[in-house]
């Protein structure tokens, strides 16, 4: 993993699916290892459980959680990931959902690219301990 973060202006510079094709993986990560953490279970049941944290339902409730912390910066590179075009929406999602979910994912790319992992993890933190993993049955 490269340490050298890049600017905002060099992080702008790539398309708003790019920044959430590193999101997605930035966000998984996450999910897996709080899930690692909470019990030492069989690799099958921690695959169901992140199933359900990183699918778009829940990655678009979790936009609506993120969204009244977020700095207007943030929110302006959030707005961004959720109007990009050229989006395909899996059949198991609507297109707002979807399009919500790739604005979450295209966040953290941002943030992971200009080095605000402690924003991430802050993020993460919120979203992860809200009530939105009771209502999955996580």
């Amino acid at each position: 993993m490269s340490t050298e973060k890049l600017t905002e202006r060099e992080a702008n510079s790539y398309s708003p699916l790019t920044l959430a094709f590193l999101g997605d993986s930035v966000y998984d990560t996450l999910v897996r290892e709080h899930l690692l953490r909470q019990a030492n279970m069989p690799v099958a049941k921690l695959h169901s459980a992140k199933i359900k944290l990183v699918c778009a339902e829940f990655q678009s409730k979790a936009y609506d959680l993120v969204t009244e912390v977020l700095t207007e910066h943030e929110l302006a590179v959030l707005k961004r990931g959720r109007n990009a075009t050229g989006n395909t929406v899996p059949k198991h999602a609507d297109a707002a959902e979807y399009r919500r979910a790739t604005a979450l994912e295209c966040l953290f790319g941002y943030l992971y690219l200009t080095g605000g992992n402690e924003r991430i993890r802050e993020l993460f933190e919120l979203i992860i301990n809200s009530n939105l993993n009771e209502q999955i049955g996580v």
